[in-house]
């Protein structure tokens, strides 16, 4: 079958709820929030400023809010821009039921949740004035930024989104991908080095069969730990598995921590 697709990807079951989450200030102007290219952050440090893509709201049909909300918080001290593709969701699923539903919802609209309002469609992103490239992931990914759940790799990539990828890859700017997001640079980088966690599929790594799909796309997948990254040096591109591993949430965190400044050390 293909790994992250089939029936238990577009209906998967509900997880136990989380505590609240707290997102950056929308409020705050773009000087608090430091997301001013040469503003100093602390000790007078030059922040970055880096694109943030979302798929949507809850990761059963959007981004992870977790991986999302790591992101952000690592990027507080920097220039954090978020962006998302002003298309459909593929479908909209109940995370109490892990059922799917008949409602229709916008990517756009339903990642706006996430940042707190403060968000660009991603047909407006230009790189030019942006230092690196940020998705987390999420069933989203492999839904709305691509048709990976479906088609696993034979998947397309949303053209806005393939864009976006291959114009910071020009730039030589770092791009950081977590969880499912791998899957986007190894459909359209081949040859490039990434990481989802492990190749053996186990109770801690239930979409292990992720990493043989990349390989046959002619991508090198590099086992790793939930808190650890890959990183590609010739492609400029960070990657850490999250919650391809069933951790605890404070690991995958470690994980995303560990990306974020990874990346914003090669920007």
């Amino acid at each position: 079958g293909v790994p992250w697709a089939g029936p238990a990807l577009l209906a998967p079951p509900a997880l136990g709820r989380a505590g609240d989450i707290k997102g950056w200030g929308s409020e705050q102007s773009s000087e608090q929030r430091g997301d001013l290219r040469g503003t100093a952050g602390l000790g007078g440090t030059m922040t970055k400023r880096v694109a943030v893509v979302l798929a949507g709201c809850g990761v059963f049909d959007g981004s992870e809010i977790h991986e999302a909300s790591a992101v952000l918080v690592q990027l507080s001290r920097e220039g954090a821009e978020v962006y998302a593709p002003n298309i459909p969701q593929m479908h909209v699923v109940d995370h109490v039921k892990g059922q799917p539903t008949p409602e229709q919802r916008n990517v756009l609209v339903e990642s706006a949740r996430i940042a707190r309002g403060n968000i660009k469609d991603l047909a407006t992103l230009d790189v030019k004035g942006l230092d690196a490239l940020i998705i987390p992931g999420g069933f989203g990914v492999a839904k709305n930024l691509s048709t990976w759940a479906s088609q696993g790799k034979n998947c397309s990539v949303c053209k806005e989104v393939e864009g976006v990828l291959r114009a910071f890859h020009a730039a030589h700017k770092p791009i950081g991908l977590c969880c499912i997001s791998p899957v986007l640079a190894a459909k359209i980088f081949p040859g490039c080095e990434v990481t989802v966690g492990h190749d053996t599929e186990c109770e801690q790594w239930p979409y292990a069969k992720t990493a043989e799909a990349l390989q046959e796309l002619g991508c090198r997948h590099v086992n790793s730990q939930v808190s650890q990254v890959h990183v590609d040096q010739q492609n400029l591109l960070v990657t850490t598995s999250a919650f391809m591993c069933n951790a605890p949430i404070h690991q995958v965190h470690d994980g995303v921590a560990r990306m974020v400044q990874e990346v914003l050390r090669l920007a």
